[in-house]
């Protein structure tokens, strides 16, 4: 392992510097896209370079100004952190991707591919880093990025929606940051490694308990998980199809990532890390039939998937809940998939929005409208429909299956049973979509159709891919499996980051 892996600085900072030269292209707008394009080919490509070095050497760090840790700012690569910074650079590039032959006036405007690719920056530099306070840093950029964005949306409920997430996420903030306090109050730093160094002594001060709930509930808040879902509809629904499709897929998961990290590095003691994974196993359950009886019954395409969102985090909270390393290695398979099913399917609805006059995505509206698009893009919703219910050949069925097999390795029937029966209604609110909008004859609801709609190129190669990890799952299942394995050990990711010459620790 190298001192300092350059790609970890290129993946996190070349998308920032692609949004500031971004800016200088103002008014030049077709420009801008495919610029913002490159930038997102190019930062895809490091993260393929630093997921291949973490494979070969192990996990790698980039030290800001040179500085040791735990003093300065670290930035680290390993398999968990480069397994999803690839799954999130590949959603990001297709978002860019159907940008570029997006329709709605949003990706016309002038900063609309900065905040784009800001957004992209706080996103994967709260992934890659290595301390709380600068993830706390990134994730204020990539949230106050998202709701610019939705603000300037074509929606006229954008603002609205943007407003008041604005709101509800300080809460989330106010969380993060009282534990963020708190944790530097009891262990004197705010580097992960160290502090996963200091609690595997045993050492607890009266500040560790509630440090762990506090960032507990600002992880489960980001994510959108019951009873912290309640923003989530709005602001999801309103956002521009190519922000909606990473708001949902990809950004939602960097509650997941701390989550993982909470229970595998930092509060990883039997009795602390037990806690936490009850609650997790309790409000994953709840959240699994929540957004799947949501979705059912909701009035609106897009809103129908954000609901989705909720059951679908339900079932990644399940196998974190249930703790094995099998189970583990299923959630982690299942946050990828999902992330590649859930953006193909809200771009897809985007197309069939794009083709109505008013851009709706209300159901009685745009009844027949995909009759009136290529028969491939009914095709396409189709299969990306199975894949989010688990139906094989598809993606989701692999994510569905490694959970059936580590629910039952675990043992654990009651929340196995509860997870796969709520997978029935998946199947019901997709299936009576697909129905409505690509198999019925318009009506006098259907509202006007224009003669255009925006690409589906996009996400038909996520469709593709999903069809692809179905049919050949073995190299996800290998990153998962291995990711597993090598979280769960956590004196390796420790020793990568504050190495064998690190400063001895005191106790607080």
């Amino acid at each position: 392992m190298g001192p300092n892996n350059l790609l970890i600085l290129l993946t996190v900072f070349l998308p920032l510097a692609g949004g500031v030269f971004c800016l200088a292209l103002w008014g030049y707008n077709r420009l801008q896209r495919y610029v913002a394009l490159t930038i997102g080919v190019l930062t895809w490509l490091a993260s393929i370079g630093i997921l291949i070095s973490v494979l070969q050497d192990g996990p790698q760090v980039y030290r800001l100004g040179n500085w040791a840790p735990p003093y300065g700012i670290v930035l680290v690569g390993d398999l968990l952190s480069s397994l999803l910074v690839l799954m999130s650079t590949t959603v990001l590039m297709m978002g860019l991707l159907y940008a570029v032959g997006c329709h709605d006036k949003v990706v016309r405007h002038p900063t609309f591919t900065t905040l784009f690719l800001t957004m992209q920056t706080g996103l994967l530099g709260a992934l890659l880093t290595g301390d709380l306070f600068t993830m706390f840093v990134f994730m204020e950029l990539m949230v106050l990025s998202s709701v610019s964005l939705v603000a300037i949306s074509d929606n006229r409920l954008g603002l609205e929606a943007a407003v008041k997430y604005i709101f509800i996420s300080s809460m989330g903030t106010l969380f993060l940051l009282l534990g963020i306090a708190a944790v530097y109050a009891t262990f004197g730093t705010l580097n992960f490694a160290d502090i996963g160094r200091q609690l595997a002594s045993g050492d607890r001060n009266v500040l560790a308990r509630e440090a762990a709930i506090m960032l507990t509930a600002a992880f489960l808040l980001k994510s959108a998980v019951f009873p912290f879902h309640f923003w989530q509809p709005d602001f999801h629904t309103t956002a521009p199809t190519p922000v909606h499709a990473v708001l949902s897929s990809v950004v939602v998961k960097i509650g997941i990532y701390g989550l993982i990290r909470m229970t595998t590095l930092l509060f990883n003691a039997p009795d602390e890390r037990g806690t936490i994974q009850t609650v997790l196993l309790v409000l994953g359950t709840i959240s699994i039939f929540f957004g799947s009886l949501g979705a059912l019954r909701t009035y609106d395409g897009k809103r129908m998937l954000a609901y989705s969102t909720f059951g679908q985090i339900g079932f990644i909270l399940v196998g974190i809940g249930w703790g094995t390393p099998l189970a583990l290695a299923a959630a982690i398979i299942y946050t990828v998939n999902h992330a590649f099913i859930k953006s193909a399917l809200l771009m897809l609805f985007g197309v069939v929005s794009s083709r109505t006059e008013t851009k709706s995505a209300r159901l009685t509206e745009v009844v027949g409208v995909g009759t009136r698009l290529p028969v491939f893009v009914g095709v396409l919703y189709l299969l990306g429909g199975m894949a989010l219910a688990g139906i094989p050949p598809m993606n989701g069925f692999i994510s569905k299956l490694g959970l059936v097999q580590s629910g039952v390795d675990a043992q654990i029937w009651l929340s196995l049973g509860l997870a796969v029966s709520a997978g029935i209604l998946t199947l019901m609110y997709m299936t009576r979509t697909w129905q409505t909008v690509f198999q019925q004859k318009p009506t006098e609801a259907t509202v006007p159709l224009k003669s255009y709609h925006d690409s589906p190129l996009a996400p038909a190669l996520l469709i593709g891919l999903c069809l692809v990890l179905g049919l050949y799952a073995q190299p996800l299942a290998f990153l998962a499996t291995s990711t597993a394995e090598q979280i769960s050990d956590a004196p390796v990711y420790i020793e990568s980051v504050l190495g064998a010459d690190a400063l001895p620790t005191e106790g607080p």
